[in-house]
C-alpha cells in the first residue's frame, strides 16, 4: 500500500466510526460466524484464566465483551475513539466506558488507576499506535499485570501474500452488504508479535491458537503477556 504510515491509522479510525452501526448489530446479533464459533468463548476463557479483579478492554467496541467479563465477577473498563460504539456500550451498560484514542492512551493523558490486566480483543491494527499503546501499559497495569491479545492468526491472514510484516488492504469479506470503506492493517508474523511483547517487558507465558471444530486453520492467536522487570528481561537477553 503506497499511503504513508500516518494515514493508514487515519483511515484505521475513519472506518471504524463509518461502520460502527452495522457493527454493532453485527455482535448484538451474533452474526459473525467465527466469533459465535470460538473466538468470543476464547478470549474470555484467556482473560478469566488470569483470574484478574480489573480489566482494561482496549477497542472495547459497543462493549460485548466488557459485559461478559463484568458477568463473571470483574470491574471492567472499557476506552474506544469511536462516539457511536463507546455511546453504545454505556447504553448497554456491564462496566464504565470511555471515548479514548489510543495515542492519549499511549501519552499518558488518560489515568485511571492500575489495572490487573489489559485485553485487545481485534483492536489491534496499526503500527505506530500499537507499538506506543503498548509501551504505555507499563503506566496502567500492575507490577505483575498481564496484557491479553487476541488477533489474526498471522499464518491463516497471510493469504497469498509474503509472510512479512506490512500494511496490507482491509476487507468486510464475509459481512453484510452494509459494510464499507475497509480500514487497511498492519500485518505481523508470529515472531514479531513475540519480539513486539517481549521488547515491551512482557513474558508471552502462553500462546493460545482457537480453531473451530471444523476449522483446518486457528481462527486466532491470542498472546497471554505478563509484565516483568528490567532485571528479569535483562536475564532473559542472550546479548
Amino acid at each position: 500500500m503506497d499511503n504513508p504510515p500516518d494515514a493508514h491509522e487515519a483511515q484505521i479510525i475513519r472506518s471504524w466510526n463509518t461502520n460502527a452501526k452495522p457493527w454493532a448489530r453485527a455482535i448484538q446479533t451474533g452474526s459473525i460466524r467465527s466469533r459465535k464459533l470460538v473466538t468470543d468463548r476464547a478470549i474470555i476463557d484467556a482473560v478469566s484464566s488470569v483470574s484478574p479483579r480489573r480489566v482494561l478492554d482496549l477497542g472495547c467496541g459497543e462493549g460485548w465483551l466488557a459485559r461478559a467479563l463484568s458477568s463473571l465477577g470483574m470491574e471492567v473498563t472499557g476506552v474506544d475513539v469511536v462516539p457511536a460504539l463507546i455511546a453504545e456500550a454505556a447504553r448497554l451498560g456491564g462496566g464504565e466506558f470511555h471515548l479514548q484514542a489510543y495515542d492519549a492512551i499511549a501519552n499518558r493523558q488518560w489515568r485511571a488507576g492500575r489495572f490487573d490486566a489489559a485485553v485487545c480483543n481485534f483492536s489491534l491494527l496499526g503500527k505506530e499506535s500499537v507499538e506506543l499503546l503498548i509501551d504505555a501499559m507499563e503506566d496502567y497495569l500492575s507490577p505483575a499485570g498481564y496484557l491479553i491479545v487476541q488477533t489474526l492468526h498471522p499464518v491463516a491472514a497471510c493469504g497469498d501474500n509474503r509472510y512479512q510484516d506490512g500494511w496490507r488492504p482491509g476487507n468486510w469479506s464475509g459481512f453484510s452488504s452494509e459494510f464499507r470503506d475497509p480500514a487497511p492493517w498492519y500485518f505481523r508474523t508470529l515472531e514479531s508479535w513475540i519480539s513486539l511483547l517481549r521488547s515491551r517487558r512482557f513474558e508471552v507465558i502462553e500462546c493460545r491458537e482457537p480453531t473451530a471444530p471444523d476449522g483446518v486453520l486457528p481462527a486466532s492467536v491470542i498472546f497471554v503477556g505478563k509484565r516483568c522487570s528490567a532485571e528479569q528481561t535483562n536475564r532473559s537477553d542472550p546479548h
